[in-house]
């Protein structure tokens, strides 16, 4: 301890990792291309509202937005987009988000609109440079009843309407044209299952005139995951598939289908959002590829002649939109303490050259809490994993005595996973003096096929039993203060929250972002791509209606007894608001302490600074006053419990 080092109680330290940092220095990535020398992204701005521009590098290092305002690239395709953009020669294709058309935006030009002013989406954007079309998934909002999706053929100049030339599953995605333009695959499922449970790769055959021949099934099933299809540039075509177990790359050839690289690793990840790249072609003999070992996401290459495998050093454990061609590799990155950056690597030095990054804003390590990565028995006689932070602050310490309050982070999907890279909305509670618990429950993503699956029949069980373990772990190893425990969570991640709340007793408070609180009307009332989603976490209804009701934390409000904070977006149609609004009626009935914050204009996920920023704050504040400490947020946020 310094001279400069104060002693204040854990959660009452001072941070410069502010909400206004947060929202108003750093933006979001959802997708970087490469079209000849330029490289291009797209961000997330929430001081603009939650708009997404689309910017440009050139090869001397200019740096220009190309969208003008209002314009905002994102599609609504199974409500969490993604895949909204394509670029070629120049030329940018876009998804508008307000009206949903494509729009085509030359340099120099205004957008112009190539598909009609209708209820269709588009995603998962591509130029057919020899036809001059856009292939893009088409979701068709314009009769009752669930949506239909298809592929459907865009014509550039908006001279034609949209043509489909595959339909008849409930779902599609990843349409992808050969070098020569002769061929095209797609991935393809149905109902009940979800993309990461079985899907089924095809592959087609071009004509000169753009006619799609009938497409054959290569490889996958109802219990078999396939996703990235890409095409290189020798015309073989590559896929991840979890046959194995394990998310791995293979080839499909005249000699049927080939595993390239055979490994308890997973080179591909849950299909939530179009777009999605983890690997790509240097050349027809080498691909470089980003892979996730157990929660943490590499790099490396992969000559598909000789087999050998390199792995890259990086400084890196997030790592994806890998584009790569002869002349460079552009992806994505975020380390444990480097915010999400574009990233060049030159392959033959192995050096790594920074193209643009998400803040401009440098924070002392000082006051960076660094992950350690934890396994711990749970339920079952079985392992879990978790990231644990501990409290870090350079200027401040807490009482000898004293032992800090713990925050148990729960990611959404519930198919999806958490990761090592910094997280400035983690850091600003571990900077404050709290310890974080971020874990991978037994659900989540990146620890193979049969980790992923133990969620089946056992959501609202399994996860929530790995959080409770988890923390009864850092009690014992002494690492937190078993009397201040606080759990919170989005979605999913809000549905395991109030299981957590409701049918165990180890918390004492609880955060609840957009959380499902009773399956039944999740099962009745969600959009088209989770409608079924249930089938396999709880079973199928209404057969299993009671299984439905007895997981719901709603049907038993009455077992709730700690303070609780909600946070909703109110035209959430993935969550509806209605959800929160009968929970939180009926823990004010029985004089549970509860909050209630709503936000007009916000959907599934906040987008809008200002709406970040208060939730960072009055949260914060929610916990001081449950666990009676001074927070920076008492002065400046109005009180949620009146």
């Amino acid at each position: 301890m310094t001279k400069s080092t104060s002693t204040r109680p854990y959660g009452s330290w001072i941070s410069p990792i502010t909400a206004d940092l947060i929202v108003a220095e750093t933006v979001s990535f959802g997708g970087v291309w490469v079209d000849g020398d330029d490289v291009y992204w797209s961000e997330l701005r929430p001081a603009e509202g939650g708009r997404n521009a689309i910017v440009r590098r050139t090869a001397r290092g200019d740096v220009q937005d190309l969208l003008p305002v209002p314009f905002s690239a994102r599609t609504r395709v199974n409500e969490y987009g993604g895949g909204a953009v394509a670029i070629a020669n120049g030329v940018v294709y876009f998804t508008h988000d307000s009206d949903q058309r494509v729009y085509r935006l030359e340099p120099g030009s205004m957008p112009t609109p190539i598909t009609p002013a209708d209820a269709r989406r588009y995603a998962d954007l591509i130029v057919d440079r020899m036809r001059g079309r856009v292939l893009a998934v088409c979701e068709d909002h314009r009769a009752a009843g669930e949506p239909m999706q298809s592929i459907v053929a865009i014509d550039t100049a908006g001279a034609e309407a949209p043509r489909t030339f595959a339909s008849g599953h409930d779902f599609y995605a990843a349409p992808r044209l050969s070098a020569d333009g002769r061929q095209v695959a797609f991935f393809a499922w149905d109902h009940p299952n979800m993309p990461w449970d079985g899907t089924a790769l095809y592959l087609a055959d071009c004509g000169d005139d753009g006619s799609i021949g009938d497409a054959r099934r290569v490889a996958g099933g109802p219990d078999e995951s396939i996703c990235q299809p890409a095409f290189a540039p020798d015309g073989r075509l590559y896929f991840v598939s979890d046959r194995s177990g394990w998310w791995n790359l293979y080839r499909h050839g005249d000699d049927g289908i080939e595993a390239l690289l055979p490994l308890s690793v997973e080179f591909g990840a849950p299909h939530w959002v179009f777009g999605l790249a983890r690997y790509g072609f240097h050349s027809s003999r080498l691909i470089v590829c980003s892979y996730n070992d157990r929660g943490s996401w590499r790099l490396g290459t992969l000559d598909v002649q000789t087999r050998q495998w390199r792995m890259l050093s990086t400084p890196y454990t997030d790592i994806s939109y890998v584009q790569a061609n002869e002349e460079r590799t552009v992806f994505i990155a975020a380390g444990p303490t480097t915010l999400p950056e574009i990233v060049a690597c030159e392959l033959a030095t192995d050096r790594f050259d920074v193209i643009h990054r998400s803040a401009v804003v440098s924070i002392d390590p000082g006051f960076l809490s660094t992950p350690r990565a934890i396994e711990y028995d749970t339920s079952g006689g079985e392992r879990a994993h978790a990231f644990f932070y501990a409290p870090r602050n350079r200027d401040t310490v807490a009482p000898s005595s004293e032992r800090p309050p713990l925050l148990v982070f729960i990611h959404g999907g519930p198919t999806s996973a958490t990761t090592s890279a910094l997280n400035l909305k983690i850091q600003y509670w571990t900077s404050r003096g709290f310890a974080v618990l971020d874990v991978n429950y037994r659900g989540s993503t990146g620890f193979g096929r049969a980790y992923r699956r133990r969620l089946d029949d056992a959501w609202g069980i399994v996860d929530v039993d790995d959080c409770v373990f988890g923390a009864r772990y850092l009690v014992a190893q002494g690492e937190v203060d078993g009397a201040r425990l606080a759990i919170r969570g989005g979605s999913a991640g809000g549905f395991t929250t109030l299981c957590a709340l409701a049918f165990h007793q180890e918390f004492k408070a609880g955060a609840v972002y957009y959380g499902v609180s009773d399956l039944e009307t999740l099962a009745h009332d969600t959009h088209k791509f989770e409608s079924r989603y249930l089938d396999r976490l709880i079973g199928p209804y209404p057969a299993e209606q009671a299984r439905y009701r007895e997981r719901s934390p709603l049907h038993h409000a009455e077992r709730i007894a700690c303070p609780v904070i909600f946070f909703q977006g109110l035209e959430d149609r993935v969550v509806p608001p209605s959800q929160t609004d009968r929970l939180v009626q009926a823990l004010r009935e029985r004089g549970v302490p509860v909050a209630y914050v709503g936000f007009p204009g916000e959907q599934h996920g906040f987008r809008i600074a200002q709406n970040v920023k208060r939730t960072l704050e009055t949260e914060l504040y929610f916990y001081g006053r449950v666990f009676g400490f001074e927070t920076d947020a008492d002065k400046s946020v109005a009180d949620p419990f009146v």
